[in-house]
């Protein structure tokens, strides 16, 4: 092994270094004002529980969510 096998070999074993799951850090999954990652994800998943209870509320009253909530008779 030649001198450059071996730094392409470290090389290599520092790049699975940073990416292995005990090494990433999430450093936008925290609350900071305005439009970010963290604000983004977390209306995506209230709108998707909000999409999901409607599904249930209509598959369940057997009736469109409108006319169940009374807004539309």
């Amino acid at each position: 092994m030649n001198e450059n096998d071996t730094s392409q070999i470290e090389n290599e074993e520092s790049s699975n270094e940073k990416n292995s799951p005990d090494s990433l850090i999430l450093e936008d999954d925290e609350y900071s004002f305005g439009w970010n990652k963290y604000s983004e994800t977390t209306n995506g998943r209230f709108a998707m529980i909000g999409f999901i209870a409607i599904l249930i509320i209509e598959l369940f009253s057997k009736q469109s969510f409108l006319n169940w909530c009374g807004l539309f008779n």
